[in-house]
């Protein structure tokens, strides 16, 4: 009887938790659509009066009086700006002239505007707000469509978006896998779509030049681990570290396995510190073909094996690893967030 009633204890916070969810994603879906609409009034209101600069600033600074003397505050001329902004960004099907960047339109620009069906917001107002600072069309679609997908908290956009998600996927892509990134976000079809390079590990709070163990580096991912499935992407759960292997009386240690339930295969990873050497490739060869071997299913995809290093040679990569090589990948990490040119230095290096 006490176990009934746990069972319906638990149930009932489950459908609760739910419920608020719910309502809390309705709330913020009312009140994005609202801030379009309003949005879109005040480009219609600019356009009656011939989208004359002076005639839609007064439009702003009468309308900011009048709604924060009737709702209070949020509704300031720098708000309706972005409301305004909004309607801009996410109702017109073309590129955004200068005219609209710099939050003005002129006369000829309101004529060639394009309406497009009403759509569905699905994040915050806070979201959004961040969204539009990103002036790239296919990288603010990009990371909407992945916040939606992966639920992304606030922070958590800003954190994707701060270590160069979308340029580090768009990098390895040519132009018709870059422009569908923006139209669909990232798809996993294939074990490189996977892999990132350079990973980010800035979340765990290791200085540039520190100088740390492969164990305690372990460990601090252990201890930041949902931190590091971010990082590491959609479909990845948890399985072990330091997962021990057997055989002739040897044994051995893979960091740490994972498992991703897209790709239905296991992934390890193995972290070395310092400059990757092609020993350290053929450790990881040994270690996926035993999984494929003896601990994956007949209805799993072939392992995937990621060796995470500070430094490696391109050269050693491509000459250690067979031609046709899909299981196998090295990828640099950072421990820190580096400046925009920096990032950009490091990805074409």
């Amino acid at each position: 009887m006490q176990v009934e009633k746990q069972n319906l204890y638990t149930k009932v916070i489950e459908l609760l938790n739910q419920a608020r969810q719910n309502v809390a994603q309705t709330i913020n879906n009312t009140m994005a659509t609202a801030y379009f609409e309003i949005g879109r009034m005040i480009v219609e209101e600019e356009q009656r009066g011939k989208a004359k600069a002076e005639y839609g600033k007064q439009i702003l600074i009468e309308l900011a009086e009048k709604l924060t003397s009737e709702f209070g505050r949020g509704f300031s001329e720098t708000n309706l700006k972005q409301m305004r902004y909004f309607y801009l960004n996410y109702s017109i099907r073309q590129t955004l002239s200068d005219e609209f960047k710099n939050n003005e339109i002129s006369e000829e620009s309101t004529n060639s505007i394009q309406q497009v069906p009403p759509r569905q917001f699905k994040l915050t107002w806070s979201h959004y707000l961040k969204l539009m600072r990103i002036t790239d069309a296919n990288e603010r679609n990009f990371y909407e469509i992945e916040a939606i997908k992966n639920n992304w908290s606030l922070r958590e956009l800003q954190r994707q978006y701060d270590s160069a998600l979308y340029t580090r996927l768009a990098f390895s892509k040519n132009r018709e896998e870059v422009l569908a990134l923006g139209k669909k976000g990232q798809i996993i079809e294939k074990n490189k779509d996977l892999i990132k390079d350079p990973y980010v590990l800035e979340f765990l709070g290791i200085p540039e030049q520190s100088f740390y163990s492969e164990s305690e580096l372990e460990q601090k991912l252990i201890d930041k681990l949902e931190h590091f499935l971010l990082e590491l992407g959609n479909g990845f759960t948890f399985v072990a570290r330091q997962k021990r292997i057997t055989f002739e009386e040897r044994h051995f240690k893979i960091d740490l396995v994972f498992y991703n339930r897209i790709l239905k295969c296991f992934v390890l990873i193995d972290l070395k510190i310092g400059e990757l050497k092609h020993q350290d490739i053929g450790q990881m060869q040994m270690y996926v073909n035993y999984f494929d071997r003896e601990v994956k299913l007949e209805d799993e995809n072939k392992t995937i094996g990621i060796i995470l290093c500070q430094d490696k040679s391109e050269s050693v990569v491509r000459y250690t690893l067979p031609e046709n090589n899909e299981q196998i990948f090295a990828s640099k990490y950072l421990t820190v967030l580096p400046s925009e040119k920096d990032f950009i230095k490091i990805i074409e290096n």
